[in-house]
């Protein structure tokens, strides 16, 4: 597979109905929401959705969920030291090629192998990696997702009871009572970019930046929940900017800041993406792919 040849920027619309798109956990799992009363989902967020696609591609992970783990590695340093079995992380050259080239999220996003040390001594003959770190930086960049207009006044929270039998049989145990909160309406806008020079030291290719550009066209895919109901959540659309060259004709921030999209004059509170106007510039030699999200 050839290595990523141009750089390239995207953008994503995201379209929240009556859903929690990123749970805050010190917030009570209430959605995101920063300080400008903006919805958020974090860049971790994001990228865990993209590994979770990817995974549906067939294509090999390395940081797995606990609900979609497909191999009998419990822990990261698990997989790591039984897919790498045959690598000595002493040399961390080897070792980072290696761990690109088995799994496509690595050679995407980075990773840290850290190998702290081990308790006990080591057996004899045995090879000691205790206290070693290996860093791989990735070539795929990804922004948090804000939301255009304020979410602070459309979120609503309700309370929900669970009654069910935990203990012997016929003996009905206490009601828990809780919370669940949703983001009745919000649209959300993410950006990204790759970069060939990073993808030239991790074997980022061509392949897998189409792979990535399909990730994040499904992105919501197989990921419904009771958080995130079937078709509460879609990617409206992806805006796909490819350069003729490594470094690319221009900066990134100018790429996207081409995509302007803002709440129509006259509309108090937009309640679809029909009440949201999006404009889209352009710089010459440069082309954009528009493309539909599911």
């Amino acid at each position: 597979m050839d290595i990523l040849t141009n750089k390239i920027d995207f953008a994503a619309i995201i379209c929240v109905n009556h859903a929690n798109p990123n749970g805050d956990p010190l917030n009570g799992n209430r959605p995101r929401i920063t300080y400008d009363n903006l919805g958020e989902i974090s860049d971790v967020a994001i990228k865990r959705k993209i590994r979770n696609r990817l995974q549906d591609m067939n294509y090999p992970i390395f940081v797995q969920s606990e609900d979609n783990r497909v191999d009998q590695y419990p822990s990261l340093r698990a997989r790591a030291e039984g897919v790498l079995k045959d690598v000595n992380p002493k040399d961390k050259k080897k070792y980072q090629e290696a761990a690109c080239k088995a799994w496509i999220d690595v050679r995407a996003f980075g990773q840290v192998f850290p190998y702290s040390a081990k308790k006990g001594k080591k057996n004899e003959g045995e090879e000691d990696s205790s206290g070693i770190s290996i860093s791989v930086r990735g070539p795929v960049s990804i922004h948090s997702a804000f939301s255009v207009a304020p979410v602070l006044d459309r979120v609503s929270s309700i309370q929900i009871t669970k009654s069910a039998s935990n203990e012997a049989e016929n003996e009905r145990g206490p009601d828990t009572m809780g919370m669940k909160h949703r983001v009745d309406h919000g649209v959300y806008v993410f950006y990204g970019s790759m970069n060939p020079q990073l993808a030239t030291k991790t074997f980022f290719s061509d392949e897998d930046a189409k792979a990535i550009k399909e990730a994040i066209r499904t992105l919501f895919v197989n990921d419904a929940s009771s958080a995130r109901p079937e078709g509460s959540m879609e990617v409206y659309r992806l805006y796909w900017w490819q350069h003729n060259s490594p470094n690319g004709q221009y900066s990134s921030a100018k790429v996207h800041r081409l995509l302007n999209i803002k709440v129509k004059d006259g509309i108090a509170e937009p309640k679809s993406i029909d009440d949201y106007q999006i404009d889209l510039a352009e710089l010459p030699g440069l082309e954009c792919e528009i493309i539909k999200g599911e």
